[in-house]
């Protein structure tokens, strides 16, 4: 693995969660599970580092807003508690709606992000970004993503750091080469999305082809139009045909699912919403949804499929929503 690999999303969520357990239990950081991690990746202790100083910045400004908003907060947490006894991860939650706060939301900032986003050339918060490369091919971002840009040596490069984009290119001659989570897209034809999710990368073809290698040295599969492909840790899955317009949806603000966890949803529906949308039951996040849901308005769409569902939303300061 080269030094130069980026940092996954899943990665710096994994640090972000060993440093909250570490500064509850200190003793947690000799433990055989943490050495584990650190050891079972070099981007691990990279990441663990960074979370490191993320904690570091946000102190003051999370201790700032906790003297200011002290009273919303006691109350939210007050009402969490009841009626069953302070459950363990009350203490968790105050200090990650601290945290998440404190460091300011505003323009679809995540944690997990902020490094990525200081080698980003363009990047996107919680609505669309729509850029013309130098070599005029167009590129929709979508919310919560970024890329980085390399058009150099007779080669174009974009790096996807997080999140997802669509590309039109427009061809010169010159090879166009997206790489994400550790492989690469190299376009033989036009339209197409690249998705990152966390250790891997998914690929959607609306029209032309693609080349898709998940890993340095593999051979490349090739996906057509309204055909998609997911990669991970080197492996692909299996190739499926797909509506590439429904699929793509995002991109004339409608998320579309068909048989699809409540989680990914509410994963997709934050990346719209200035703050944090966070599912405290896993077994609720595993039922499955089916539907269209428009982007704008994130917490309208959690409304209605609460009362399909079965479960409420609590929203604390206009920033931090609550799902259980």
């Amino acid at each position: 693995m080269s030094h130069a690999d980026p940092i996954t999303a899943a990665q710096s969520q994994a640090a972000l969660h060993w440093l909250s357990r570490i500064n509850e239990q200190p003793e947690v950081a000799q433990s055989a599970g943490f050495k584990r991690w650190l050891m079972a990746d070099p981007r691990h202790r990279q990441a663990y580092d960074q979370a490191q100083a993320l904690w570091r910045l946000s102190e003051a400004p999370a201790a700032r807003l906790a003297v200011e908003e002290q009273a919303g907060l006691q109350q939210y947490l007050d009402a969490m508690a009841r009626p069953p006894a302070r459950k363990p991860w009350l203490r968790t939650l105050a200090a990650a709606a601290c945290l998440v706060l404190g460091v300011g939301m505003a323009g679809g900032w995540h944690p997990g992000h902020w490094l990525q986003d200081l080698q980003a050339d363009y990047r996107s918060g919680d609505t669309l970004r729509q850029v013309t490369l130098a070599d005029q091919s167009e590129v929709t971002l979508d919310a919560g993503s970024a890329i980085a840009v390399d058009f150099q040596q007779g080669e174009r490069r974009v790096r996807l750091l997080h999140g997802a984009a669509f590309f039109q290119v427009t061809h010169n001659g010159e090879p166009f080469v997206v790489q994400a989570a550790g492989g690469e897209v190299r376009v033989l034809g036009t339209q197409f999305e690249v998705r990152d999710q966390g250790e891997g990368a998914q690929v959607t073809v609306r029209s032309g082809r693609v080349a898709v290698t998940a890993a340095q040295g593999q051979v490349a599969r090739e996906l057509t139009a309204n055909q998609q492909l997911a990669y991970a840790e080197g492996r692909t899955g299996e190739l499926l045909a797909v509506d590439s317009d429904s699929r793509l949806g995002w991109r004339q603000g409608w998320l579309n699912y068909y048989q699809v966890p409540l989680a990914q949803v509410i994963d997709d529906l934050g990346r719209y919403y200035p703050g944090r949308i966070v599912l405290l039951d896993g077994e609720l996040g595993q039922r499955k949804v089916s539907g269209s849901f428009p982007v704008q308005e994130p917490l309208l769409a959690l409304d209605s499929l609460g009362k399909v569902m079965g479960f409420s939303r609590q929203t604390v300061l206009g920033r931090l929503t609550v799902i259980r």
